[in-house]
């Protein structure tokens, strides 16, 4: 990944939907800055056995995060294909990645977080998802926290991750 990623820090003061926006913001520009300058095979790289967790397969996971809350869930769009899931292997985001195409998947990981970007622009947070989860209505606010949440706990690991490759750590 050779591109810049920049990464705005959040407002110290903001209206409610510009904050969980600039924070989630912040998160995903925090995984593609720990993605920068690896060559494919570093970004392939796993943690430690038996845990299948690279880089890649956190891109990849959060590109069918992004894609199952707001084009699912929020917009209640029935037509998407997984990206990587398949009833065959549920964790085909991260077991996939050895013979992954990592230009592909760092664009199909963008293309999702600019579709999220497009289905909630606008939307007061307490509009209702047009899919139930787990048969509860699901709010944007909600969706927002929890993109913010899963963002930041993968981050952990991206930076695990990040310094197990070429030793640079860092927020």
């Amino acid at each position: 990944m050779t591109e810049p990623s920049p990464r705005v820090d959040p407002p110290m003061a903001a209206d409610e939907t510009a904050m969980l926006n600039a924070w989630l913001d912040y998160h995903r520009s925090t995984l593609a800055l720990k993605c920068e300058g690896l060559t494919d095979d570093q970004l392939r790289l796993r943690s430690v056995p038996p845990s299948t967790l690279s880089l890649l397969g956190l891109v990849r996971h959060m590109a069918e995060v992004e894609q199952y809350w707001f084009q699912t869930v929020l917009r209640g769009d029935e037509s998407t294909e997984d990206h990587y899931w398949t009833e065959a292997d549920e964790d085909g985001d991260f077991n996939g990645v050895d013979t992954a195409d990592v230009a592909a998947d760092l664009a199909t990981w963008r293309a999702e977080v600019e579709a999220a970007r497009r289905a909630s622009a606008g939307l007061p947070l307490d509009t209702v998802g047009k899919r139930l989860r787990r048969g509860e209505e699901v709010t944007l606010r909600w969706i927002l926290v929890h993109m913010v949440e899963e963002y930041a706990r993968h981050n952990g690991h991206a930076d695990l991750l990040r310094e197990l490759v070429d030793g640079t750590t860092g927020e």
